[in-house]
């Protein structure tokens, strides 16, 4: 028989070609659960993130006592307020009147409120963790107040008529400033001029603060060094109820305004930033 398919006869159709085998990569499909067992790593991330975050950026701080009332509460009793405290602006330029800082204070400087010091090793590590996270109480010498007057301008108190504190002669209008105490009348000091380099600073809750007025015979009459500052508080982050941006006094060339909604926005850019690296780690495994 010839092998040449007839003149008008169909011709056989050609035999499809096997498909190629898929890679079993490409098969395979991510087990269920896959995400609960990455959320340790993630959560471990989470953790040193906000350790660097907190050791180079930004530091949680515990508000220990009550001489910033009522702007920060700290009274005895009630729930201290935890601020976000800006660790890095005072590299780019020094603080200025009206800044809420947080500094270690002056040997001369007591402590405004003693804590009992853990014995047990563990034990301190774990506080040491919890004041890192602004959970437990930060360092006896560890002060928050605010700016009055920086190097260079005189500060004084008060003025003739309304018994104001003056600063380079200019009584100041300071609507945060309280006192529990009705017939409080503020004790003069100065004039004192504030060396280069050095802050004037003074607590809101006026007749419970020990703050430069009570170091006026100090060695620096009562001012502390810019180097002391560990950076500008300028959020309170807890409790939930008064979250809040710090803004400056009007009297110190600010709006005076407080942002309510500053809070949830930091909080929600670090939820982001871990859930969408835990989202994409796990899409790369997918694939």
């Amino acid at each position: 028989m010839s092998d040449e398919t007839p003149v008008g006869s169909p011709a056989q159709p050609a035999e499809p070609e096997p498909e190629p085998a898929r890679s079993a990569s490409t098969t395979q499909r991510p087990k269920p659960g896959s995400f609960w067992r990455e959320l340790p790593v993630l959560l471990v991330i989470a953790v040193v993130l906000a350790l660097l975050i907190n050791t180079f950026l930004v530091k949680a701080f515990f508000i220990p006592s009550g001489s910033m009332e009522q702007t920060l509460h700290g009274c005895p009793g009630c729930s201290g307020d935890r601020v976000l405290v800006n660790k890095v602006v005072y590299r780019f330029r020094d603080p200025r009147p009206g800044d809420i800082v947080v500094f270690r204070g002056p040997e001369s400087w007591a402590p405004e409120i003693a804590f009992q010091q853990p014995t047990n090793p563990v034990a301190r590590a774990l506080r040491s963790v919890a004041s890192t996270f602004g959970v437990a109480s930060p360092g006896e010498k560890d002060f928050v107040k605010r700016v009055i007057a920086v190097g260079g301008q005189t500060v004084q108190c008060c003025d003739e008529k309304t018994g104001r504190v003056v600063v380079d002669g200019r009584p100041l209008d300071e609507p945060y400033v309280y006192s529990a105490d009705p017939s409080f009348d503020e004790q003069p000091f100065g004039p004192i001029t504030v060396p280069a380099g050095h802050l004037w600073v003074m607590g809101d809750h006026r007749d419970e603060s020990a703050d430069s007025r009570a170091h006026v015979n100090d060695a620096d009459h009562g001012t502390i060094p810019v180097d002391n500052v560990i950076g500008k508080a300028f959020v309170i982050i807890w409790p939930v109820d008064r979250w809040a941006s710090l803004g400056t006094p009007t009297d110190f060339g600010g709006d005076g305004k407080r942002a309510p909604y500053t809070v949830p926005l930091l909080i929600a850019i670090p939820v982001v930033l871990v859930l969408g690296l835990g989202w994409t780690t796990t899409r790369r495994r997918r694939r």
